[in-house]
């Protein structure tokens, strides 16, 4: 059981590294409003052309959370490691020296 516990273990791990990257795209897509927001107070005549690649660059950005929560809950509600290792249970079990 120590080897479930420790797969387990290491998927939660894995799940917050994840989530992580979720936190830094927001970070990141902060910063790129604030220079997009100082680039039109710059220049006022290129809003359009500022506003449209900050837009397309957070879009981007967002998939990359995106992407990073949809493997987080995949590690903490279906796991596909896990089903494997009940397989391997009593055997793992088994092979610990006691």
């Amino acid at each position: 059981m120590e080897a479930l516990a420790l797969a387990v273990g290491l998927s939660n791990i894995a799940a917050a590294i994840a989530l992580l990257n979720g936190i830094l795209t927001t970070l990141g897509q902060g910063k790129v409003a604030a220079h997009a927001v100082d680039a039109i107070a710059r220049q006022p005549e290129a809003k359009g052309s500022i506003t449209t690649t900050m837009l397309i660059g957070c879009g981007l950005a967002e998939t990359s959370g995106v992407y990073g929560i949809v493997i987080a809950a995949l590690l903490l509600f279906a796991n596909p490691f896990l089903d494997r290792l009940f397989d391997l249970a009593p055997t793992l079990v088994s092979m610990l020296p006691l």
